[in-house]
C-alpha cells in the first residue's frame, strides 16, 4: 500500500516539483494552493505525512500545524523555510512539527527526510497494532504469541479459567510456565485472591516441607513462633507449585493428601487445617521418565494433571519471534527500535535453547548497547547469527586425509549438543533425535561432563 502524503504550498512551481518528486519515488501525492485548502483535504482524507510551506498568505505553516496537530496529534508535519527563517522552523519543531527542510533543496535531501518521516510513521503503527494485540489478550498478562501453538494454549487457558481443575504445566525452562499459571489464576473466580509461587526445587529439602505447609512453635531447632506455610497463604487463591517434578519422593505422599482433602498439617502439628485452594504446577521434567523410574508417584501425576498444558519452545513457534521482539522492545522503553530483515532472519534461525527468557535477555542487551535505534545483522552475537550446522561448529565437516574417528566423532557432537542446549539433557537429546536415555549412555561411554 503507497504512504500518502499531503504538499501545502502557495507557490504553484514549488508545488509540483514537490509532487512530481514524490510521485516518482512510489508515493500517492495530493497537493494543495493554500492553508485553508489544505485542513479542508485534510479534513475529509487525513493524511499520515503532511509537508507544507512556513509563509503562506492567510493561514501559515504555524497556525497549520497547530489545526493538524489538534484533530490528528499523531500525523507527521514537515515544514519548508527559506534559510533565513530557519529559527522560526525551530520553534514549529517545539510546537510539534516532525522536521524542516531548507529552500532550496535537492531531491536526495527531500526523500531522505521523507522516509525517515514515514518510518517512523510506520514504526508507530505497528506499535499501536502490537499494543491492540496485547490489549485484547490482557488476561494473558506479558504472554505474547500468534502461532498456532499459543493458540491453541490460550485457548485451553480460557476454558479451564474458571473451573477447579488442577493444571499440570509441562515445557522446558524459558518457555513461560509462570506466566501461563498467573494468566489463569487471572481469569479465574480467585483473581482477588492470593496467587502463591514456591519453587520446589530451590528450596533444601530438609526446609521445603515446612516451607509448603508451615510449622509449629518448637517443632525443630529454630521454630521459635508458628509459620504459616505457602498452602496456608493461599487460602481463598491459587497455589503454584514450580519444578513440582524435583519435589523429594518423601513428599509426595503428604502433598497428595493435602490435595485430596483440601487440607494441610504443619512439621510438628497433628490436627490438619482445611484450606480453600486451587494448585497449579509446573515442571521442565520428562515427567513420564520419572515416572517409569519411579521417582515421581503416578498417583500424585494424575491429581496434578487433570488438565495438562504443554507449553512448546520458541524454536518450534519461530513465526512468534517478531512479535516478542516487538513486545521486549516496548517493555524496555524502546519502542522506536527497528530490526533489519536479515537480522531477523538470523534470530529466526537460531535454535533458542534458552527459549523465551533467552530472547528477552538477549534484546534487553542489544537495546542497552545499541548505537541507533535501527539494528543490523552486526549488532546480534556471532553465536546467534551462525548459520552454520552442528557438524560443522564441532570443527570436523572436512575431515582430514588420514581419517578421523568415529566415536571421537560422536563424542564431539554430543558435548557440542550439550553446551548449545546449556547442559539440559532432555533439549540436548531432542536436538540429536535420540531418546534421553541414549543420550545419558553416550555421556557416560565416553565420560562427558560440564566443565567447571
Amino acid at each position: 500500500m503507497k504512504h500518502k502524503i499531503l504538499i501545502i504550498d502557495d507557490d504553484a512551481s514549488l508545488r509540483r516539483v514537490l509532487e512530481f518528486n514524490l510521485q516518482k519515488a512510489g508515493y500517492e501525492v495530493t497537493a494543495a494552493g493554500s492553508g485553508e485548502e489544505g485542513i479542508a483535504l485534510f479534513s475529509a482524507a487525513p493524511s499520515p505525512l503532511v509537508i507544507t510551506d512556513m509563509k503562506m498568505p492567510g493561514m501559515d505553516g504555524m497556525q497549520l500545524l497547530g489545526s493538524i496537530k489538534a484533530c490528528s496529534p499523531e500525523t507527521l508535519v514537515i515544514m519548508i523555510t527559506a534559510f533565513g527563517t530557519v529559527d522560526i522552523a525551530v520553534q514549529a519543531m517545539k510546537a510539534g512539527a516532525y522536521d524542516y527542510i531548507t529552500k532550496p533543496f535537492n531531491r536526495d535531501e527531500l526523500l531522505l527526510t521523507v522516509a525517515k518521516a514515514l518510518q517512523l510513521i510506520d514504526v508507530e503503527a505497528e506499535n499501536r497494532k502490537l499494543k491492540e494485540e496485547l490489549a485484547d489478550r490482557s488476561d494473558f498478562r506479558t504472554v505474547v504469541g500468534s502461532s498456532p501453538q499459543m493458540d491453541k494454549v490460550f485457548s485451553i487457558v480460557r476454558k479451564v479459567a474458571d473451573t477447579e481443575a488442577s493444571v499440570l504445566i509441562t515445557g522446558e525452562s524459558g518457555t513461560g510456565k509462570e506466566l501461563i499459571a498467573r494468566s489463569i489464576h487471572a481469569l479465574s473466580d480467585r483473581r482477588g485472591s492470593p496467587f502463591i509461587a514456591i519453587n520446589c526445587s530451590a528450596i533444601p529439602r530438609d526446609l521445603l516441607e515446612s516451607e509448603l505447609f508451615g510449622h509449629l512453635k518448637g517443632a525443630f531447632t529454630g521454630a521459635v513462633k508458628d509459620k504459616p506455610g505457602k498452602f496456608e497463604l493461599a487460602d481463598g487463591g491459587t497455589i503454584f507449585l514450580d519444578e513440582v517434578g524435583e519435589l523429594p519422593l518423601e513428599l509426595q505422599p503428604k502433598l497428595l493428601r493435602a490435595l485430596q482433602e483440601k487440607a494441610v498439617e504443619p512439621v510438628g502439628g497433628s490436627t490438619p487445617r482445611s484450606i480453600d485452594f486451587r494448585v497449579i504446577a509446573a515442571t521442565n521434567l520428562d515427567i513420564e521418565k520419572a515416572l517409569g523410574e519411579l521417582t515421581f508417584r503416578e498417583d500424585l501425576y494424575y491429581r496434578l494433571a487433570v488438565i495438562p498444558i504443554h507449553l512448546p519452545p520458541l524454536r518450534e513457534r519461530k513465526n512468534d519471534i517478531r512479535l516478542l521482539l516487538k513486545h521486549f522492545c516496548i517493555k524496555h522503553g524502546a519502542e522506536k527500535v527497528v530490526f533489519d530483515e536479515p537480522s531477523l532472519a538470523a534470530l529466526e534461525r537460531y535454535s533458542w535453547p534458552g527459549n523465551v527468557r533467552e530472547l528477552e535477555n538477549l534484546t534487553e542487551r542489544l537495546l542497552i548497547m545499541r548505537s541507533s535505534d535501527n539494528l543490523t545483522l552486526d549488532d546480534i552475537p556471532d553465536k546467534v547469527r551462525s548459520t552454520e550446522g552442528l557438524i560443522s561448529s564441532a570443527k570436523v565437516i572436512n575431515l582430514p586425509e588420514e581419517g578421523y574417528s568415529l566415536e571421537k566423532l560422536e563424542q564431539e557432537v554430543v558435548t557440542e549438543a550439550l553446551n548449545r542446549s546449556g547442559w539440559n539433557q532432555t533439549a540436548a537429546a531432542r536436538f540429536l533425535k535420540i531418546p534421553r536415555h541414549t543420550l545419558i549412555y553416550r555421556m557416560e561411554k565416553y565420560g562427558i561432563i560440564p566443565a567447571k
